[in-house]
């Protein structure tokens, strides 16, 4: 019998696919993750500045503020507070290696999603620190 893990750590995805918010949340609340999902990059950006995540899972492409914006915005000191939680990049578009090098100077991680399944999500998760 599989037994749920406690973790303790709280995760907001930003996600506008649905089915990709469940697969993630189901994942994530197995292995003992507390999960907020959130498909509006205006209200994403709100709730991350509450600070109160370890992790962010923030898609590119999402109605009403892109991931790069939320990214810039949560990166920026003059526009936000700090915010503590770890930020992951997941998106399924391939950018050109400047952009992505751009992103990743911000960001902790960037994963593709179509490269990652659920599990694999919560084994790269259970290892960042």
């Amino acid at each position: 019998m599989e037994q749920e893990q406690t973790n303790n750590k709280k995760i907001l995805v930003i996600e506008d696919e649905h089915f990709i918010g469940e697969l993630y949340t189901r994942a994530l609340n197995k292995n003992g993750y507390t999960v907020k999902v959130i498909a509006d990059g205006i209200e994403a950006l709100k709730e991350c500045q509450t600070d109160r995540y370890d992790l962010i899972l923030l898609d590119l492409m999402i109605p009403n503020m892109t991931g790069f914006e939320i990214l810039n915005k949560l990166k920026d000191p003059s526009t936000t507070s700090p915010v503590h939680a770890k930020i992951i990049i997941t998106t399924n578009l391939e950018q050109r290696d400047e952009i992505k090098k751009e992103i990743e100077k911000k960001a902790d991680a960037y994963l593709i999603k179509a490269n990652l399944t659920p599990n694999e999500l919560v084994d790269f998760l259970s290892q960042v620190k």
